[in-house]
Parts: C-alpha cells; sequence; structure tokens
C-alpha cells in the first residue's frame, strides 16, 4: 500500500508530540536572517498542512504541496475551518510545478529523505533552484546517519489509543542506507470493539552532507550552511535532524548579462 494513506487518517493524532509552533518558529527566525519576513513561500511536502497554517498566520502567502491526496484532503478541512487563504496542490516534489517564482522553499520532518536516488535529489534541488526569486532562500531538515543507526535501526515503536493503534518496525541497511519503516495500523470501525488493520511501508534515504553539497551544486545551487535542529550550532557527531540552508543561483547573473 502507498505510504500515507490510512496513516494520514491518524497522522495528526500520533504526532501530536511534534512542537509545530516551536517549529514555525525557528523556522522564521531563520528566514529573517535573509530579510524574508513576507511574500510567497512553498512549504514542499506539507503533509496535513500544521506548518503551512502556522506559518500563514505568521503573514506568509503559503502553497503547500504534497504527494498524497488523503493527506492534502486533510490539509484542505483545516483550512476551510480556519478561513486562511492557502493554495495546495497534489504533486510529486520531483516534478512539482508553479505559476512563477517564490521568496523562499521549506522542506521539513524529513520529506527530504524520501528521495531515495541521488539523481531525484538533484533533480528535486534544480526545481527547487528554478522556481526560487533570485537568491531565494530553501531551508530543510534530514534525519540524520545517527538517528538511523543507533536510535531507529532496527527498532520497534508502538503506542495505543482510543483511537487506533500503530507498530511502527524499523530496519536500516547499512548497505543502502536506506531504513524501511514497515507501519501496522489498528483504527476503529463504525461497529462497536471492532479495528480495521492496515499495513504500509514507508521507505528513507541516508544522506550524507558530503553527498548534500554535492546535489546542490550539480543542480545549480549555492549552499550557505548547516545547523544542528532548532540551533545555530554546527552538527554534531550525535545529532538526530540538521537544517540545512541554500540559496537559489543563477538568476541574478542570467538578469545582469541581458
Amino acid at each position: 500500500m502507498d505510504a500515507y494513506t490510512s496513516f494520514a487518517q491518524v497522522y495528526d493524532l500520533f504526532m501530536d508530540d511534534i512542537p509545530y509552533k516551536e517549529w514555525c518558529d525557528y523556522i522564521t527566525n531563520l528566514l529573517k536572517d535573509y530579510h524574508i519576513e513576507n511574500g510567497i513561500l512553498l512549504d514542499l511536502g506539507c503533509g496535513t498542512g500544521s506548518l503551512t497554517q502556522l506559518l500563514s498566520k505568521q503573514g506568509f502567502d503559503m502553497i503547500g504541496v504534497d504527494n498524497s491526496s488523503d493527506m492534502l484532503e486533510i490539509a484542505i478541512e483545516k483550512k476551510e475551518q480556519s478561513g486562511q487563504d492557502i493554495l495546495y496542490l497534489l504533486q510529486d516534489m520531483r516534478e512539482f510545478e508553479l505559476y512563477g517564482t517564490v521568496k523562499a522553499i521549506i522542506s521539513i520532518c524529513d520529506s527530504i529523505n524520501y528521495i531515495l536516488s541521488y539523481e531525484d535529489l538533484v533533480q528535486v534541488f534544480r526545481l527547487v533552484n528554478n522556481y526560487l526569486d533570485p537568491e531565494g532562500i530553501f531551508i530543510f531538515d534530514l534525519n540524520t546517519e545517527y538517528k538511523y543507526t543507533s536510535l531507529l535501526a532496527d527498532n520497534t515503536i508502538a503506542e495505543n489509543r482510543d483511537k487506533g493503534s500503530f507498530i511502527w518496525e524499523n530496519y536500516y541497511s547499512e548497505e543502502e542506507r536506506i531504513n524501511e519503516y514497515d507501519l501496522t495500523l489498528f483504527l476503529p470501525t463504525q461497529s462497536d470493539n471492532l479495528y480495521q488493520k492496515f499495513v504500509e511501508t514507508h521507505y528513507q534515504k541516508c544522506y550524507s552532507l558530503t553527498e548534500i553539497k554535492s546535489a546542490l551544486e550539480e543542480a545549480g545551487m549555492e549552499f550557505i550552511t548547516c545547523y544542528d535542529a532548532f540551533t545555530k550550532n554546527p552538527p554534531e557527531k550525535e545529532s538526530e535532524r540538521i537544517y540545512i540552508i541554500a540559496r537559489e543561483k543563477g538568476k541574478k547573473e542570467r538578469n545582469l548579462s541581458l
């Protein structure tokens, strides 16, 4: 079964420990470092739109892109309830298209780790570069090798809630640098005390910072810096998540040559 189909129904329930407000504050502060406080912002891999909505409240004109129709259906329901003016697009980040350029693009919650080949990674970065304003900013995060090998590895995570239960089994291949998540969901039906079982498989790729820098350069972008998540400190050996900031490169030079 495709990823984020059944899981979309309970994604917000089981991910209620994600501090989206703190994430939003961190991202907006990073954007301010590059004088971006308004304008059009793309959330690439927006999921159910929790972060997209918070950024909209900060005054950004938000576009959300995701390749899961189930996740976007929930995001649109949230938008309708809040009355926010957010454009959601059902697109694969390897092929996304916009009507014009944007000031900044973000891709958070390890969305980039779902790109499983280096060639596809370069393609995503090329599209990002294409749809950014001249010298626009790209901010994205990544799960690290330390997290995959030391924290996820072959571990199993399980949780039981009134509205459903899940078993999340992890398998990490150090040779392929692929983490496989086998997700089993038990969701209540309309019948009393009956649950339906759903199974999804998710895959994520572990990229080194060297590979990321190489892919950005190959895509025509400029690597700016990298932080240990939610700080402005360099990544450490035991960093679980890192944030990378890159800049659009090429449009200003082309304009000057005309």
